[in-house]
């Protein structure tokens, strides 16, 4: 029978460490040494060989960033379950600016569920932009491997893998490897300074949040006769829950990750939640929902409110707001408004991409030796998601607790071209809590 954990954050990672027969006192002097302990500092004029697992639109606009962070970084390897993804991929990056840095043989273009490995042989850093499914996989590959990784977000679509994140994330630790989180939002300075000036105290105790991310529809690549009931998931992973863990895992992730860290990266102890299928209710669209509206509590008193849907024509909101006992911060916008009427906003001429900031983060770890793991609150971030799915998909009230101890596992018991079982759109007080 598998062991479980018990709770979040730094205390989900101990008791899950507990759980797996390492002393918790280990534990914790790892991570009290964790920010002073210093990485294998790679020489300046050394080549780094990067490779991208997961070809799509976000694998090559973050592979680029991560070439252009550093001048002595070359792309060596793609890998994704499609050829034609990554030979698409390489045609964009051999067309942009890094044209020079792309170099690729046709030895190092892999496809197939076991393209992800041949990457990780081959390179010093991955990128990971496959399907979330994957990426419990991918990472402990990678780590297991000791090679320094990029992870997009989510790191998991289920508590199993959760766990197997959790367990990634430690031997990251453990061997000093770099580990930066896709939540790109904690890499944008002006959001940096907003989350500093809340936690100094800027609006009083925080009282309530909310967050919303609410957007119009997304892509789907249609159906082939050619392909099977696996590729046709596949190449449309964003509507089927193994893969995607729904979109509330998937895109929401971001809203909440603020909220998470706006609680000093404490996800909340339990959460009641509503979905459905108003606008998507056709085959092809799998057995995602398309709207969520969640109401999270954490173990201080502290609730937020979160809203996502993706709806065509419909009005559209992306924002976040810490509610405090002296004002309120919005986060997204980067403004803070007291009671007493005073006012602050982010003003810099400070160039700030977030998606650049991140990559430029990871290598300057990898030359200088810094300490960087951000598997902590990618974790935390990808639990508060996975919570919110499977209280709406069983309409109970769930505790963190439950769900990181969740049985429940969406991976399939084989990866083979052919037939896979399409799981049912789930119905709340039918479907069950596992």
């Amino acid at each position: 029978m598998e062991k479980k954990a018990s709770l979040c954050g730094e205390q989900t990672r101990r008791a899950f460490m507990q759980s797996a027969g390492a002393a918790v006192v280990a534990g914790a002097l790892t991570r009290q040494a964790g920010s002073k302990r210093a990485l294998a500092a790679v020489n300046s004029s050394d080549e780094l060989r990067v490779g991208l697992i997961g070809c799509g639109g976000r694998g090559t606009g973050a592979v680029r960033q991560a070439i252009l962070a550093d001048p002595k970084a070359k792309l060596v390897a793609l890998g994704d379950a499609f050829m034609d993804r990554a030979e698409e991929s390489l045609a964009k990056l051999k067309s942009s600016e890094i044209a020079d840095r792309v170099v690729v043989d046709s030895e190092h273009m892999f496809d197939g569920f076991d393209a992800y490995q041949k990457v990780i042989d081959s390179v010093d850093v991955v990128v990971m932009a496959a399907p979330p499914g994957f990426r419990p996989r991918h990472l402990k590959a990678a780590i297991e491997a000791g090679k320094h990784i990029f992870c997009e977000k989510p790191v998991a679509v289920d508590a199993p893998g959760l766990r197997m994140v959790l367990e990634a994330v430690e031997m990251a630790r453990q061997k000093q490897l770099a580990l930066v989180s896709g939540l790109c939002y904690r890499y944008q300075f002006a959001k940096q300074e907003t989350i500093k000036r809340l936690h100094e105290g800027a609006v009083g105790d925080i009282i309530n949040m909310e967050c919303y991310y609410n957007t119009g529809g997304l892509w789907h690549k249609g159906s082939n006769p050619k392909w099977s009931q696996m590729e046709y998931q596949m190449r449309n992973w964003i509507y089927f829950d193994w893969l995607s863990g729904d979109h509330i895992n998937e895109q929401h992730i971001h809203s909440l990750d603020k909220l998470v860290w706006a609680m000093k990266n404490e996800c909340p102890a339990k959460v009641m939640a509503s979905g459905g299928r108003a606008v998507r209710t056709a085959p092809k669209y799998g057995n995602v929902y398309d709207h969520f509206n969640c109401t999270y509590e954490w173990e201080n008193g502290v609730r937020a409110h979160t809203s996502c849907r993706q709806w065509e024509s419909t009005s559209t909101r992306v924002e976040d707001n810490v509610f405090g006992t002296e004002g309120v911060v919005e986060i997204q916008q980067h403004r803070i408004v007291r009671r007493d009427g005073d006012v602050w906003e982010w003003t810099s001429d400070k160039k700030d991409d977030m998606y650049q900031n991140e990559h430029d983060a990871l290598f300057k770890a990898i030359r200088t030796g810094e300490a960087i793991n951000n598997g902590d609150y990618m974790c935390n971030s990808t639990l508060m998601a996975i919570m919110g799915r499977m209280s709406a998909y069983t309409g109970k009230a769930l505790t963190r607790e439950e769900v990181l101890n969740s049985t429940l596992d969406l991976f399939p018991e084989k990866l083979e071209w052919g037939d896979i079982e399409q799981r049912p759109v789930p119905v709340p007080g039918v479907t069950p809590f596992v």
